[in-house]
C-alpha cells in the first residue's frame, strides 16, 4: 500500500516524520533516546544517512536527512527495524519501567514488534524556504509542547549546533 508521503528521488534532500505505535511517550527515559541517537549515529557511519536537523520529542521524531550512497528509503526502512528491535528488548529488560507490561503488549501485534507507525512521512525539500520553514518547525517543537521556553535549550535537537550555543549529541551536514 502506498503512503501519501514517499521518498520519490532516493538521493534527495527530505523532512521526515516517524511516530511511536500509539503515540505512546517512550522517549521520557534517557535510555531510550541512547538507543534512538546510536541507531542514527550508525547510520551516519555506516549507510551514508546525512542528518541536516533533528528533534527528538516524547514519541516521535523529526528529520532532514539525505544519502548520496545509499538508497534513503533503505537507510530509513532499515534504521525504524532496528531500532524498533533495539527499544523493545530494553523495556522487556528494564526491571526499572514501570510500565514494562503494558508496552510490551501495546508493541506487540501478532507476535510481531510493532514499536513504529506504519511508514512514515517524507517530504521533499526543494527550496531554500521549504527548508528553513522545516528547519524553525523542528526547533520549535519543544517550546510549542512546553518542554521549554528557549529553543536552543533542548538537547535533544540540533538547534544548538545552528544557534552556535554548544556541539548536539548528532554530527550534522550543514551544506
Amino acid at each position: 500500500m502506498a503512503h501519501a508521503y514517499s521518498i520519490q528521488e532516493p538521493q534527495g534532500q527530505y523532512f521526515i516524520t516517524c511516530t511511536v505505535h500509539q503515540w505512546v511517550d517512550i522517549f521520557t527515559r534517557k535510555l531510550y533516546v541512547d538507543i534512538l541517537l546510536d541507531s542514527l549515529r550508525f547510520c551516519q557511519q555506516k549507510k551514508g544517512l546525512k542528518i541536516h536537523a533533528w528533534v527528538i520529542m516524547s514519541n516521535h521524531i523529526h528529520l532532514i536527512v539525505s544519502s548520496e550512497v545509499e538508497n534513503l528509503s533503505n537507510i530509513i526502512r532499515d534504521f525504524k527495524k532496528f531500532t524498533s528491535k533495539q527499544i523493545f528488548e530494553a523495556v522487556k529488560s528494564n526491571p526499572k519501567e514501570s510500565r514494562k507490561n503494558w508496552l510490551l503488549w501495546l508493541f506487540t501485534k501478532d507476535e510481531q514488534i510493532c514499536f513504529g507507525q506504519a511508514g512514515y512521512h517524507g517530504k521533499e525539500i526543494l527550496t531554500q524556504s521549504f527548508f528553513e520553514n522545516k528547519l524553525d518547525y523542528i526547533h520549535l517543537n519543544p517550546v510549542r509542547t512546553g518542554f521549554i521556553e528557549k529553543e536552543e535549550e533542548y538537547i535533544y535537537s540540533s538547534c544548538g549546533d545552528y544557534y552556535g550555543t554548544r556541539k548536539g549529541l548528532l554530527e550534522l551536514n550543514l551544506e
